[in-house]
């Protein structure tokens, strides 16, 4: 019986949605551990739920200014400018 269940689902066609599936709960998980380790209004301690609303805006601007935005903020809003230039620009 196991045998034809790992041959049924570990087959070469399988791989690629194994990796797809893979990224996606990396992306989850990678996002999920953010939120809870970095994100200001996320408190796990009790100490911290019991301060209630806090007024602290430059937290929050640090969290949401983070490299990644800070990266592409000045660049134009394309995954490959080289081909779409090729196709796009009459010469």
């Amino acid at each position: 019986m196991a045998s034809s269940t790992v041959n049924r689902w570990l087959r070469p066609e399988v791989y690629p949605l194994f990796a797809a599936v893979g990224v996606a709960v990396g992306i989850c998980g990678f996002q999920l551990f953010r939120n809870i380790c970095i994100n200001p209004e996320v408190r796990v301690t009790k100490e911290n739920r019991a301060a209630g609303v806090l007024e602290n805006f430059s937290e929050g601007e640090k969290y949401a200014e983070h490299a990644l935005r800070k990266f592409v903020r000045n660049r134009a809003p394309e995954i490959m400018p080289s081909i779409n230039g090729f196709f796009s620009d009459p010469k």
